[in-house]
């Protein structure tokens, strides 16, 4: 084994063809993107940033199912209202799947929203809701949720392999709204393989993102948001 100096003084040039050139090792990156308009229907702002913010639920259902046989473990949910379900994906009937995408079944997995806030969390891998949500509706401080869409297919271009999912918000409240936490949450429904049992866990927070600037939406505008989701960018 080499350490501490050893490994510094090491003569060795890496080959060229070791270096990634940007095509040959799969990347993934996500944006967050805002287009803000007046209430002529001008674009008055477009805010990008990068998105890195999967949360803990988000990130727990991605795990493998030999994660699960080999460690004999289940994991806990927490929704957005803090109530809590248990995940335990494997193979037989006892185990559990999620119902997407929907056969005709009532207890369907699926989108939700893109849901806005007006506050803040330092931790996004611990979130399970938005610090300070932004009502649906006309009052003051409210924004008129659109239902929210994703794009039809996944678009190739070059090397690159990207799907977006968007939503756009209304202000008739009367006054600015500022945005300053987006969070993308799902309906999550999970059945026993031989449908013996099946569970609600409710609506999951999986992603979840702070805006480096507020976001600022004038009365009788708007602010159509996009999630953008690319492999080798």
């Amino acid at each position: 084994m080499i350490v501490g100096e050893e490994a510094e003084n090491v003569n060795a040039e890496i080959p060229k063809d070791a270096y990634d050139t940007g095509n040959h090792v799969p990347t993934f990156s996500v944006h967050l993107i805002a287009i803000v308009r007046d209430s002529k229907g001008n674009i008055i702002k477009v805010h990008k940033q990068r998105s890195h913010s999967p949360t803990a639920n988000f990130i727990e259902l991605f795990m493998p199912l030999t994660y699960f046989n080999t460690n004999n473990v289940s994991f806990t949910i927490t929704n957005a209202t803090g109530g809590t379900c248990t995940y335990r994906p494997g193979i037989g009937d006892s185990y559990q799947a999620i119902n997407y995408p929907n056969n005709g079944e009532t207890y369907n997995t699926y989108l939700v929203e893109i849901m806005v806030g007006s506050g803040s969390q330092s931790n996004p891998y611990n979130a399970y809701s938005l610090a300070a949500p932004i009502a649906n509706g006309s009052g003051a401080g409210q924004l008129v949720y659109q239902s929210v869409a994703t794009s039809s297919t996944i678009t190739l271009n070059g090397y690159t392999a990207y799907f977006y999912i968007t939503q756009t918000y209304n202000n008739i409240s009367g006054g600015t709204v500022d945005i300053t936490e987006v969070g993308i949450i799902l309906e999550l429904q999970t059945t026993n393989i031989d449908e013996s049992s099946r569970s609600n866990c409710g609506n999951i927070l999986v992603w979840y993102d702070t805006f480096s600037s507020p976001i600022s939406i004038p009365n009788g505008g708007s602010v159509t948001i996009y999630y953008s989701f690319m492999v080798n960018p």
